[in-house]
C-alpha cells in the first residue's frame, strides 16, 4: 500500500480584512507550486483606529492561531499598520518562523519623483506611526511627503470592493486623491493595502502624471528569497485543491467575502480553527 501524498506547509497571508488578497495573488503568481492560507482577522477589523499596543497584542494573537491551525513555512503581515506595530513582536515570539512585514513603498515613490512632492494615503494609525516618521527621515531627504488619514476608506474597501462600480470607486477615493494633487504630488504612496482594491480609482483620480506605487513587488521579492536561503521553496507539481481563505469571528459570514474567495481563487471562508 503506497504512503499518503503528504500536504505541503503554506505559506500565511494576514491582514486585518481583505486588503491583503492583492499580496497572495502577487505571492501566487511567483511562486506558483506553493499551497497558501489567507486570514482576514474580521473579527479585529479595523486596526487603523486601534493603539499600537492594541494591534501588537492582536497580531501576535493571530500569529500563534495561524502557527497552531496551519504550521505554515512563512508568513507575510500584508498589511501596513500591523507590521509597524507588531512584526518585531511577533519575529521575537516566533523566532524560526520566517515573517516578511510590510512597509509603505516610500523610497521608490521618492526615487520616481519628479516633482519633489510625494503623497502617502494610509490608515488613521499607518499615517501617524513614529515607524513611518523613521522611514520618511531615512529616505526622503529633501522630499515633501503629504499624508493623508483615510479611515473611512478602509471601510468602503472593506464592505463595498466585491460590488462597487467604478462610480462609486471615484467617489470613494476622491475626498483623500485632491488634496494630495493640490499640494503638487507626482507620486501617491497606497500605504494600507485595502487601497490595492482601489488602486485603480485613485489612479483616475489622480490623472495622468501622477504613479500610484504600492510595495507588493517588494514584499514578495522579499518572500521568495527568504525561502531560497532557508532551503523552503517547493519543487515539482502543486500538490491540494484551492487556497484557503480564513476569518476571525463567528459565521455567518458576510456575502461579499464568498464574492472575494471566488474572484481570488479561494475556498471559504472559512472559520479560523480553534
Amino acid at each position: 500500500m503506497s504512503e499518503p501524498t503528504r500536504q505541503p506547509r503554506p505559506i500565511a497571508i494576514f491582514d486585518s480584512g481583505i486588503g491583503g488578497l492583492p499580496y497572495l495573488e502577487a505571492a501566487r503568481a511567483r511562486l506558483g507550486t506553493e499551497s497558501f492560507v489567507y486570514l482576514g482577522d474580521r473579527a479585529g477589523f479595523p486596526y487603523g483606529s486601534k493603539s499600537r499596543e492594541e494591534v501588537r497584542d492582536r497580531v501576535l494573537g493571530i500569529v500563534d492561531s495561524l502557527v497552531s491551525a496551519f504550521g505554515p513555512k512563512a508568513l507575510v503581515i500584508a498589511c501596513n499598520t500591523a507590521s509597524q506595530a507588531g512584526l518585531e513582536a511577533a519575529r521575537e515570539a516566533h523566532p524560526g518562523l520566517p515573517i516578511i512585514g510590510t512597509v509603505p513603498a516610500v523610497k521608490p515613490a521618492v526615487e520616481r519623483s519628479r516633482s519633489g512632492v510625494v503623497g502617502l494615503i494610509g490608515s488613521a494609525g499607518c499615517v501617524e506611526d513614529p515607524y513611518l516618521d523613521a522611514l520618511v527621515a531615512r529616505y526622503a531627504k529633501g522630499v515633501e511627503v503629504v499624508r493623508e488619514g483615510a479611515q473611512a476608506l478602509v471601510f468602503f474597501v472593506e464592505r463595498r470592493a466585491a460590488v462597487a462600480l467604478e462610480a462609486e470607486r471615484r467617489e470613494a477615493v476622491a475626498p483623500f486623491v485632491k488634496p494630495l494633487i493640490a499640494r503638487g504630488v507626482d507620486e501617491i504612496v497606497l500605504a494600507c493595502t485595502h487601497f490595492l482594491h482601489v488602486g485603480g480609482a485613485i489612479a483616475a483620480e489622480a490623472g495622468p502624471g501622477v504613479g500610484v506605487i504600492d510595495s507588493r513587488e517588494g514584499v514578495v521579492r522579499r518572500l521568495v528569497q527568504v525561502l531560497a536561503e532557508r532551503g523552503l521553496l517547493a519543487a515539482g507539481t502543486r500538490i491540494g485543491g484551492k487556497d484557503r481563505f480564513v476569518l476571525t469571528g463567528q459565521a455567518p459570514f458576510e456575502e461579499e467575502y464568498f464574492l472575494l474567495a471566488e474572484a481570488f481563487g479561494l475556498s471559504g471562508p472559512e472559520p479560523l480553527p480553534g
